[in-house]
């Protein structure tokens, strides 16, 4: 009966190594530097082991010793054998290794299933939002088998745990990692909860991805004169990359915008974060210096009252000097401008008056890392490449910049535009150079300044050299020809965009002495027109050896269009904050209200749809202002210096029909109408 057990227990016990040893997957699962253990259910009736019988030491785990008194349950037994045994060889008395059964299939398979039926349900819309991601999204995992790009063997793997990891500290670029949230994978156990935190991490990656290249905030919620052309990156190869990334946060980082400038901030805002930040300040008004009224002030006149004018408008030099000089005249015009008055440079009773009257409230200075984060969101509506060479223009420092190889090429001074009339956000290629332009009036100018003024004068228009037809439908024109006293001086510059602004020369060099240059309709007025013109050109057109001098001798009646061979970007910018050439954080006022409108938004209910789009009415402002047909002359006629027509005019002014000027709606800043060589329209 002995020998029955002993031959039976041998029986068993090579069956059992024969099925162990044949099984890969049972092998594969141990470390190669381990001998693998086999464990060996006994049967229940057979006594305790003695595997000395057959030459094989046999112990057993500590959970079989303790079952080893109950008839119910089975034993193993672990039989320590060297790890490159085979089947069927003698066991080695000498070696002792442990052997375990096979381990559990890969989880993997069973997360791929549940992520198909996520992708693929009905429900996808309510995990992914937004369309474009759910058809990036299905696309890629289609073709990997819905495979987990997130997920290994049923845990996050190392590539999610740098993505993680990256997302956590995207305030350093600006953003918010509250924004982009990842799942606890750790507490997904199950398939089902596995597919869940991968779909819902991915969809973080995808609005991370998207809102670092092209911002948080549209541009469309910020104001109606701003226009980018903004690409989003397109969300299949936004996994694609994380996929084959081998520095996954390098990979993430690379969204947000390369620029030096937005760089330059990057660092600020790090510095402005570990250190001392001022709370918000109210900048008390300064006390406005009163002026007496009295007669009026022009220049070479010498008076007591020119003390309190140098005071009140700041002037530079000697504020003791009675006399009514350049500077004076200058800073008068300058207020005059800024107020919509009568620009003449002398101090009459209502420009007095005017200074008297302004009410100076105080201003809430920003918090500095609001600034400067609302700054980085603005350089990712921008587009990647800026070009080679390419012009910054930054309205609030009032500055024109000119960029080759990636450096500063030239640089000047400009005139922006008046709170009312602000200079758009855009970016557009110029494209050729106007010698001796033409001016057409815009419509605003023509509803809002011109006819009225006709109404109290009809020989406004003449004194300042503007010329008015009259179409058969009644369409009004008000032009300026070429000449010294054009509004646009003797140069324009062309790149024709959505809001018809460009930049150009102008008669009023005055008010490049000042600090705070925000006068004009829109447009960009700039202080060395000629050297701005030789150094564009000499950029994209050298052969032409363009100089100064060279432009200067086109000067005459006639328009001289310059066309580029190669069209030159143009980028108008609105930074309240840069960091200037010498790496010092530089901040600006807040001419338009732009910053104060975003950080309104990011710190508002609005945050949670900011990155979408709204629409906003067509602009209308180009519409041409009609009257009644006849009232200013017939096409080819004119009024004001030029043809007739006057009788519609004064019909008007005594007793007549007046205009029918239509509804006043906000209006861009001017155009170049038809009879401009380049048949474009453009704003003053």
């Amino acid at each position: 009966m002995k020998l029955l057990q002993i031959e039976r227990l041998l029986a068993s016990s090579a069956l059992g190594l024969a099925l162990v040893f044949m099984s890969g997957p049972g092998r594969a699962q141990q470390p190669a530097e381990q001998s693998p253990q086999i464990e060996v259910p006994l049967p229940d009736e057979l006594p305790a082991p003695t595997a000395k019988d057959f030459g094989v030491t046999v112990t057993a785990p500590e959970a079989a010793k303790a079952d080893a008194a109950k008839p119910e349950t089975t034993q193993s037994v672990v039989v320590d054998q060297p790890a490159n045994a085979k089947p069927a060889a003698e066991p080695d008395k000498a070696a002792s290794t442990t052997v375990t059964a096979p381990a559990e299939a890969n989880g993997d398979a069973a997360v791929a299933d549940k992520l198909r039926d996520i992708i693929t349900g009905k429900q996808f819309d309510r995990v992914v939002a937004r369309k474009a991601d759910r058809e990036g999204v299905d696309a890629f995992y289609k073709a990997r088998d819905y495979k987990p790009l997130w997920v290994s063997h049923g845990v996050a793997d190392d590539r999610a745990q740098a993505a993680i990891a990256y997302l956590a500290q995207v305030d350093s670029v600006g953003l918010d990692p509250t924004d982009y949230p990842a799942p606890d994978f750790k507490s997904a156990t199950t398939a089902d909860a596995l597919a869940a935190a991968e779909i819902k991490f991915t969809n973080s990656v995808l609005t991370y991805a998207r809102q670092a290249q092209i911002g948080r905030i549209n541009f469309t919620r910020v104001g109606a004169d701003i226009q980018f052309e903004l690409v989003a990156p397109q969300p299949e190869k936004v996994l694609a990359k994380l996929a084959d990334a081998s520095d996954v946060a390098a990979a993430l980082d690379s969204y947000n915008p390369p620029q030096p400038e937005f760089k330059a901030l990057k660092e600020k805002l790090a510095e402005l974060r570990h250190g001392p930040v001022a709370k918000p300040e109210e900048e008390q008004p300064k006390p406005l210096v009163r002026v007496p009224e009295g007669k009026i002030l022009r220049p070479g006149m010498k008076d007591p009252r020119v003390l309190a004018l140098r005071k009140r408008l700041d002037i530079a030099g000697n504020k003791d000097n009675p006399v009514y000089d350049d500077a004076v005249r200058d800073a008068v015009k300058a207020f005059q401008v800024s107020k919509d008055l009568d620009a003449d440079g002398n101090a009459g009773t209502q420009t007095v008056r005017a200074l008297n009257g302004e009410q100076q409230t105080k201003r809430v200075v920003a918090n500095p890392i609001d600034t400067v984060i609302v700054n980085m969101e603005r350089w990712r509506w921008l587009p990647r490449d800026l070009g080679n060479p390419h012009v910054i223009v930054n309205v609030p420092d009032y500055t024109l910049t000119l960029y080759n190889d990636g450096k500063v090429f030239w640089k000047t001074k400009i005139v922006a535009g008046q709170p009312s009339k602000a200079t758009p956000m855009v970016s557009a290629e110029m494209k050729f150079i106007t010698v001796n332009p033409t001016w057409n009036v815009p419509p605003s100018i023509i509803e809002n300044e011109y006819l009225p003024a006709l109404q109290q004068d009809p020989e406004a228009l003449d004194r300042i050299g503007l010329k008015i037809t009259q179409d058969p439908d009644g369409t009004v024109h008000i032009w300026q020809p070429p000449g010294a006293g054009n509004a646009l001086g003797r140069i324009r510059f062309n790149f024709p965009n959505k809001f018809l602004v460009y930049q150009h020369d102008t008669p009023d060099k005055y008010l490049f002495a000042r600090e705070k240059r925000a006068y004009s309709h829109g447009c960009m007025r700039v202080q060395d027109p000629f050297t701005y013109g030789e150094k564009l050109l000499s950029l994209v057109d050298p052969e032409g050896h363009y100089t100064e001098a060279k432009l200067q001798k086109m000067l005459g009646d006639n328009e001289i269009n310059i066309n580029f061979p190669k069209p030159i970007w143009v980028h108008l910018t609105y930074q309240t904050a840069f960091v200037d050439a010498d790496g010092k954080l530089q901040f600006r006022d807040d001419v338009y209200g732009r910053d104060a409108r975003m950080i309104a938004i990011l710190k508002g209910s609005e945050r949670k749809v900011a990155d979408i789009a709204i629409e906003r009415k067509p602009d209308a402002s180009s519409k041409p202002v009609k009257v009644t047909p006849g009232m200013y002359g017939g096409a080819g006629g004119g009024w004001g210096g030029g043809g007739g027509g006057g009788s519609g005019f004064f019909g008007m002014l005594f007793g007549g029909n007046r205009p029918q000027v239509e509804p006043p709606g906000y209006r861009p800043r001017g155009f170049i109408g038809s009879r401009a060589a380049n048949n474009a329209r453009f704003y003053h």
